[in-house]
């Protein structure tokens, strides 16, 4: 099993290390399909995209699919999921620069009221991670509903969530699960969990730097493990 597309990579214009040329020019040199550029949602307060720089990345990623016509260079988002309502950084001009939405759970994004940064802090302490849980579900839950995502990335990092009603609402709205190599969610038992549930998913590498994008082995390993379907898996061969 081999990914032929990388939908969740960084770059400078958040919390990456390397260029979108780079980016593109890695995915080329190890054989992509697809490669996408999906940078932080703005309203995180440590590396979100500056708002002034989404047409900016737009008109970067069409000046290099016009150079590198042999991949597929789309332009993503990584959203924050900003709260329990399920709120996201994101907005029709913004929408309108994008191929594709995917959100997560963040710590740095902005909170929207008191309840959001006692989320955060919760989220943090390790032993209050618990208390949340059921705050944590809820806001990916609404984001799943009240958002066209494409895919919900690395689900339960950072924040615990009840993945199996998590599933439940991906089956209903059509949205790809992600399993996250840097971050190692979906886990593995997470993926025994809601394995039986009408669900697809999607491998990312989550890469910050050129030389991470498409490495994938232990997120396949635990893909294989779990035994998921292969025609589950929207980008693999």
């Amino acid at each position: 099993m081999k990914i032929f597309a990388d939908y969740h990579t960084h770059t400078i214009y958040s919390d990456g290390k390397t260029t979108i040329k780079e980016n593109v020019e890695q995915a080329i040199k190890i054989g992509l399909k697809t490669i996408g550029i999906s940078d932080h949602g703005y309203k995180h307060m440590g590396f979100g995209v500056k708002y002034e720089n989404y047409p900016k990345i737009r008109e970067e990623i069409d000046r290099l699919q016009e150079k590198y016509k042999q991949i597929k260079i789309l332009m993503g988002i990584e959203c924050n999921i900003l709260d329990d309502k399920g709120n996201i950084d994101i907005d029709d001009k913004i929408i309108s620069y994008m191929d594709y939405v995917m959100a997560g759970y963040h710590f740095g994004s902005t909170p929207k009221n008191l309840r959001g940064a006692k989320n955060h802090m919760f989220n943090y302490i390790k032993p209050l991670k618990n208390y949340e849980i059921d705050y944590n579900t809820r806001a990916l839950i609404n984001a799943m509903k009240n958002n066209d995502l494409f895919i919900l990335t690395h689900p339960g990092d950072k924040g615990n969530v009840d993945i199996e009603e998590i599933a439940k609402v991906a089956e209903q709205t059509g949205t790809v699960l992600e399993i996250n190599e840097r971050h190692h969610n979906l886990t593995y038992e997470q993926l025994l969990k809601v394995k039986h549930f009408d669900i697809k998913y999607v491998i990312s590498s989550d890469a910050h730097k050129k030389d991470a994008i498409g490495v994938v082995d232990d997120a396949i390993k635990r893909a294989v493990k779990a035994e998921i379907p292969i025609n589950r898996i929207i980008n693999v061969i």
